[in-house]
């Protein structure tokens, strides 16, 4: 009978944490951006 792999799955895992992280970093990146934006908008239009 085979051996199941455990540190494959927990290496599966771990890079599907770290693509969620990295999908919520760049969210968190565009979402600060647009609001830095939007702050320096207005002065400049008045």
């Amino acid at each position: 009978m085979a051996k199941t792999n455990y540190s494959y799955e927990k290496r599966a895992r771990e890079l599907e944490k770290e693509k969620k992280k990295e999908e919520k970093r760049k969210k968190k990146q565009a979402q600060n951006s647009d609001e830095t934006q939007e702050e320096t908008l207005p002065p400049s239009e008045s």
